[in-house]
């Protein structure tokens, strides 16, 4: 088969190693020869990030981390960089605060260093998400891309499974996504395959073990590969429906995708047979979708929208707004119909076949 593809790579260093996010960051820190360091991090995470800073001197400490980033949150975190004239930017957290680093990245251009508590994966993307008027605005910019990512397992040990299972097919969402996203190519859908690969791997035993480090390093490694080639291949269908459901309905991001993935999935397979096979390998199964629906019910996945305040009343509108930005090339044609279709489904978690 002849090859054609335009591959980008995004440039940023990455630290692995449990136990080691201390050491990366003062490491990373004296790189950047930072000196008016802002720390980001939710409430929940503060501690975790004071411990990770110890040693460090920290000109701002920041917890005004929302979910989806309102623009309001992102105004006033830059009002507040540029009044202590911040020249790093660290967060801790999941996707809320990596986000809300992004938004304050955007217009500053203030390097982020990004120390991810969860296996949302943004951490890796060049992407960034804002919320305003209940519209979730999403762009790709290489100034909120993170120049250091540091992974360390440990901080992960206090996610409860049930969410940690939630984030991780949130990463999993990123890599089926990627194999027919608008940039898809070989490249990428390695990456890709073998994130579905970790995860599935790593998933389960998070949910055998959850203070064991093993499962959790896997979901942290498939969760990196997950959102690299996300980064490379851009935002297919099954995120186009999560950004509407979480910016104009507010429902919490990785429940979200976690409901969604399979009613996407069962969509698109049929329409995109060769990289469908290669996903049920990933999978260990002979259909991805068969492979996925086994996976979920070890984990007991979240399985319906309506156990996240979304109802049939929001769908005429969800669809018209998500009918606005369906990638071109997405396997099978997406009209009014199929995509409500997919959503009742996925309201009430019927069966996705």
């Amino acid at each position: 088969m002849a090859l054609n593809f335009d591959h980008h790579t995004l440039g940023q260093r990455v630290y692995f190693g449990a136990g080691r996010a201390n050491e990366y960051l003062k490491a990373a820190l004296k790189d950047l020869d930072s000196k008016k360091v802002m720390v980001i991090a939710s409430g929940s995470a503060l501690r975790a990030a004071q411990e990770i800073a110890a040693g460090v001197e920290v000109a701002v400490w920041h917890s005004d981390v929302v979910m989806h980033v309102p623009l309001a949150s992102a105004e006033n975190a830059r009002a507040v960089a540029a009044k202590r004239d911040i020249d790093v930017l660290v967060c801790v957290g999941g996707g809320s605060a990596t986000g809300l680093a992004k938004a304050i990245a955007l217009t500053m251009g203030i390097p982020i260093i990004a120390i991810p508590t969860t296996y949302a994966g943004s951490e890796a993307t060049n992407v960034w998400g804002l919320t305003e008027d209940s519209r979730k605005t999403t762009g790709v910019d290489n100034k909120v891309l993170p120049t250091v990512v540091i992974y360390d397992s440990e901080l992960t040990l206090s996610l409860p499974v049930e969410m940690s299972i939630a984030s991780g097919l949130n990463g999993l969402a990123h890599c089926i996504d990627s194999l027919w996203a608008p940039r898809a190519d070989p490249i990428n859908a390695a990456l890709a395959l073998e994130g579905i690969r970790a995860l599935a791997a790593g998933l389960p035993k998070i949910m055998n073990n959850p203070q064991g480090i093993s499962g959790r390093d896997e979901a942290l490694y498939g969760a990196y590969l997950a959102a690299v080639s996300f980064a490379s291949a851009g935002s297919g269908l099954h995120h186009k429906i999560c950004h509407v459901l979480g910016g104009t309905f507010n429902l919490p991001h990785a429940q979200t995708h976690a409901t969604v993935l399979p009613y996407v999935l069962a969509f698109n397979a049929p329409f995109a047979p060769e990289v469908e096979k290669r996903a049920a390998t990933a999978l260990g199964s002979s259909t991805a979708l068969e492979g996925l629906q086994k996976l979920r019910t070890q984990l007991k996945a979240p399985q319906k929208l309506t156990d996240y305040g979304f109802s049939a009343a929001g769908i005429p509108e969800a669809v018209s707004i998500i009918l606005e930005n369906i990638p071109a090339n997405n396997p099978r044609p997406v009209t009014a119909e199929n995509l409500t279709e997919l959503l009742e489904k996925a309201l009430v978690g019927a069966e996705p076949a």
